[in-house]
């Protein structure tokens, strides 16, 4: 299984002083190879920005934590290409995204990442993004009993 993170996910996974923390604590911790993630770079400098400058974390740990994340043998790293801003534009026309969440999901449906976890309230209304034809399912791992 290959789930895409989205910011927040990765946030919480991260920092104890979130109060989300608690249930997604063990989400990096579980990572095999039955179960990887997926980030991309929005993903990365956007979860560093938080992490820093909300967060307060110093940037030096932010960094490493960040760089041991996407050197993990069971994450999956996208980069990001001409064609990933491309379906971006398309999706936040589509979908009146905000161009951050156009591109963070267009980078996924077009490395056809079937899940995306998000807390994100205008991403879970979409509930899905099809792309061509290819459909990303997009959840909410909190939502789960």
């Amino acid at each position: 299984m290959l789930i895409a993170l989205d910011i927040d996910i990765l946030c919480y996974a991260l920092d104890p002083l979130f109060p989300e923390h608690a249930r997604l604590r063990d989400l990096l911790l579980n990572l095999s190879q039955d179960f990887m993630v997926a980030v991309n770079p929005t993903v990365i400098h956007e979860t560093y920005h938080t992490l820093v400058f909300r967060q307060k974390w110093l940037p030096e740990d932010a960094g490493k934590h960040l760089t041991m994340l996407i050197k993990h043998p069971f994450v999956e790293f996208y980069n990001q290409t001409k064609t990933v801003s491309l379906i971006g534009l398309r999706l936040a026309e589509r979908h009146n995204l905000g161009g951050r969440d156009a591109l963070v999901i267009a980078n996924y449906v077009a490395n056809k990442t079937q899940t995306l976890y998000t807390h994100d309230a205008d991403l879970l209304e979409l509930g899905e993004s099809v792309w061509k034809e290819f459909k990303m399912t997009i959840m909410d791992p909190l939502a789960k009993p």
